[in-house]
């Protein structure tokens, strides 16, 4: 295996949280281009959460957040396989920004599949009658509506919408990542959100 600096293969661990040999094969993958071989990790990693994603989640832990002023709260289920990845810190963490991310973005449920037919049927007759309204092509009108669907779900549904903290990668993904780093698979189960109006 060709030689690879030990200087950049532990910039690269410290950056992803991958192992050393993982490290130096994407390090030789990619050139020793440090921004290249994280993108590579990253894609592998994603690739190797979907084949975990089937796994059984038997263990996990209950997060709480209550925010600022104690008038709205979160209580979030987060499950993995075992209980020694329950307790790590990236765990405990996740299931933290989880939580606020339920707080901030109020999602109506945490998969598309969640989302009840007759909401989906009554969003859709009201963006084609915006379409028709705006006196769009007869052809083009379930496309535009489709698209706005496509929109709606990344506002209501948790594992969709754009993550608080990066909002160039969605729940979902910041879930896969999680995934690829701590090896089992992780799973949202439910969510309650709670806010006193005045």
């Amino acid at each position: 295996m060709k030689k690879v600096s030990l200087d950049l293969i532990q910039e690269l661990k410290a950056r992803t949280g991958v192992g050393i040999m993982d490290c130096k094969r994407a390090l030789i993958a990619t050139n020793e281009d440090i921004e290249k071989a994280i993108d590579h990790l990253r894609k592998k990693g994603i690739a190797q959460a979907g084949e975990r994603m089937n796994k059984s989640t038997g263990e996990g832990v209950i997060e709480t957040y209550i925010h600022p002023g104690s008038r709205l709260g979160v209580l979030l289920e987060l499950r993995c396989e075992t209980d020694f990845t329950a307790k790590t810190p990236e765990f405990k963490q996740l299931a933290k920004d989880l939580s606020m991310q339920v707080a901030a973005s109020n999602p109506l449920c945490i998969s598309r599949e969640e989302v009840p037919k007759e909401k989906i049927e009554h969003e859709l007759e009201i963006y084609k009658a915006q379409a028709k309204e705006s006196k769009k092509p007869e052809k083009v009108i379930d496309k535009i509506a489709q698209g706005k669907l496509e929109k709606f779900y990344k506002e209501v549904c948790l594992s969709e919408q754009p993550f608080i903290k990066n909002s160039e990668i969605s729940v979902q993904d910041l879930i896969k990542e999680a995934i690829s780093k701590l090896r089992e698979n992780i799973l949202i189960k439910r969510f309650s959100r709670f806010r006193i109006e005045g």
